[in-house]
Formats: C-alpha cells, structure tokens, sequence
C-alpha cells in the first residue's frame, strides 16, 4: 500500500531536511566563530584606529590653531618691538643732532673767540705799530728842534712838514 503524503513529505525527506538545516546552522556557527568573529574583530580594530586618528587629528589640529594664535601674539610683539626700536633710534638720532648741534655752537664760539682775540691782537700790534711811528717821528721832529734852535715859527714849521710826510692817513686810522 502506499500512503499519500502531503507534499510529498516523506520522512526521508523530512529527516534529509532536518539533517541539512542542522548542517546549514552548524555550518554557520562554525563560519561566524571562525570567519565572521575575526572580520567583526578587524572591523572594531579599524574603527579604533580611525577614532584615534580622528582624535589625533582633532589634537593636533588644536595645537595648530594654539601655535597659530602664539605666532600672531609674537607677531603682534614683534611689531611692537620695532616700534620701540624705532622710537629709541628716533630719540638716539635726535640726541646724536641736538649733541652735534650744540658743538657746532660751542665751535663756533670758540672760533669766534679766537677770532676776536686775534683782531685784539692785530689791533693792538697796529696801535704799536702807530705808536713806535710817532716815536721815530717825534725823535726826527726832536732832532731837527735841535738843530734849528727852539724857535716857535720854526717848530711850527717841522711839525707841519713832519706830518706832511708821515701823511694825513696815519692820523685817521
């Protein structure tokens, strides 16, 4: 006799069926721990190592943004710095002039100092030169007094002939 299954399921069938989704299940236990596992592990791994790039980055990219913010606060400085330095060379060049300036005016003093010391001095060899001429005139007016007797026309007389040759620009001078 023969049955009629349903389907056609057979108990072969059905033992064949059960045999292979346990096969199948054993199948992908083994496959999960042996290939699924070290994939999950590798896909944790790279996550790990991309966070901590990430956060390197973030690390960095602050420190960047800390060494930018001290070199526009140097920067700043430094601008400050040559202002200051410009300020002192400024002042410097200032006192060097006014220096420069006050010796050219103690300079200038001195020369005109001299200057006058020397025009005293031409002066005064003038005035020696005046006077040792009216020495030699007063010894020739004396010498011919002398010869000529002491009479008052003929005094008169040598002294106007003595001032004629000695010349009238000798007196004005």
């Amino acid at each position: 006799m023969e049955f009629s299954y349903l389907f056609d399921l057979t108990p072969q069938l059905l033992h064949d069926a059960f045999l292979s989704i346990l096969a199948v299940v054993t199948l992908f236990l083994v496959a999960s721990h042996l290939l699924f596992n070290p994939v999950r592990d590798m896909l944790q791994k790279r996550r790990d190592k991309i966070r901590e790039e990430l956060d390197d980055a973030k690390t960095n990219q602050d420190a960047a943004a800390e060494l930018k913010a001290e070199y526009e606060a140097k920067m700043k400085g430094a601008d400050a710095e040559v202002e200051q330095i410009m300020a002192d060379a400024r002042k410097r060049a200032l006192a060097n002039e006014n220096k420069i300036i006050a010796e050219a005016k103690e300079e200038a003093v001195r020369i005109r100092e001299r200057a006058a010391k020397e025009a005293e001095l031409e002066k005064k060899k003038a005035a020696d030169d005046v006077k040792r001429e009216i020495v030699s005139v007063a010894s020739i007016m004396a010498g011919k007094v002398v010869a000529a007797s002491i009479d008052t026309t003929v005094q008169d007389a040598l002294v106007d002939e003595t001032l004629k040759e000695i010349g009238d620009a000798t007196w004005l001078s």
